[in-house]
């Protein structure tokens, strides 16, 4: 029998929003994985309302981010880690960004977003030039890219400790240059973004300890000169915001910028040719209807054209583990 609940369930989807934020502002999630689990001691705890932590928590358990037993609430084990603030993978963060009134603005003009076939938020969205969002993500996103990061170089590398110079693109946090500097130390990185989201990046690349073999590069990479000979040129979470088009323009600067056998890796979201699977990659050019002119969820055979039309032999895609991200490894 037809049933309205799907319906009701993404109408009100904004609610599950609305208690995810409100529990991590209130750190819910870190009271309860130091041992609360009554609503009245997580409300001690929080300086919230016994009742409101009650009703909040309740929903947070249909919602199977909390479990409820007869002592009271407990952490899903699945994410635990990712809502315990004393956790090195705690996700909270990420709100900053996620949430911030510049991507919230994008979602709430969808309808205009779908009528014009792009972002209404501003002329260029997201992407009008040194927008104060990307150092909002630029910290607020390691958390999500730590392990992406790591990843990526330690495949990328294979265990290499030969000298090697590498270009990061919209660099972002740094984490993925950084990586790269950490698993080799003869690795010497160069990290393009603008001037104030590299001020994030220099801030990570002293913490790592690699900050001698890490050059900052501020602006457009549209615009700015590469330069030559560099072993590896990452491009992580950038293509999706641009057309077909452009996405070339850079990567023909990328091809000239790499020494002959060099590699571009692109970490993107990918989905299958039938682009409504896996749902995260598949589901991922919604936001970037809202936010940008022209960007998209390329499928590999898009960006496989993209990165030969530029002059690349070949390139072969791999998942990541416990990421909705795939790595495309284009080959000079």
């Amino acid at each position: 029998m037809a049933s309205p609940e799907r319906f009701f369930q993404a109408v009100w989807a904004n609610h599950l929003t609305a208690a995810v934020k409100a529990a991590i502002e209130l750190d819910v999630f870190t009271a309860i994985a130091e041992g609360l689990h009554t609503p009245e001691a997580i409300g001690a705890r929080t300086e919230a309302s016994p009742r409101g932590i009650r009703i909040l928590c309740d929903y947070l358990t249909v919602a199977q981010f909390l479990q409820k037993t007869p002592d009271g609430y407990v952490l899903d084990p699945e994410s635990a880690p990712f809502l315990d603030r004393r956790s090195p993978a705690y996700m909270g963060g990420t709100l900053q960004f996620l949430l911030s009134p510049t991507m919230a603005a994008a979602v709430e003009n969808m309808t205009a977003s779908v009528r014009h076939g792009g972002t209404v938020i501003s002329e260029h969205g997201t992407m009008d030039p040194d927008h104060p969002v990307w150092q909002d993500f630029a910290r607020a996103m390691v958390p999500m890219m730590a392990l992406p990061a790591e990843f990526i170089a330690k495949t990328t590398l294979a265990g290499s400790q030969e000298p090697m110079r590498i270009l990061d693109l919209a660099a972002g946090h740094g984490l993925f240059g950084i990586a790269f500097a950490r698993q080799n130390p003869q690795a010497e990185v160069t990290a393009v973004d603008w001037r104030a989201v590299l001020d994030v990046a220099r801030e990570h690349a002293q913490a790592a300890g690699v900050i001698d073999r890490y050059q900052l590069m501020p602006g457009s990479a549209f615009d700015i000169e590469f330069g030559h000979g560099f072993d590896v040129v990452l491009i992580t979470n950038f293509l999706h915001h641009f057309n077909a088009a452009t996405c070339e323009t850079l990567i023909r600067k990328v091809y000239a910028a790499l020494k002959p056998g060099g590699r571009a890796v692109t970490l993107e979201f990918i989905p299958n040719e039938d682009r409504i699977s896996p749902p995260g990659p598949a589901t991922f050019a919604l936001a970037m209807l809202a936010s940008t002119n022209e960007g998209d969820a390329y499928t590999f055979a898009e960006l496989d054209r993209m990165f030969r039309n530029a002059g690349f032999e070949r390139s072969e895609m791999l998942d990541v583990p416990a990421s909705p991200g795939r790595i495309v490894t284009s080959y000079k």
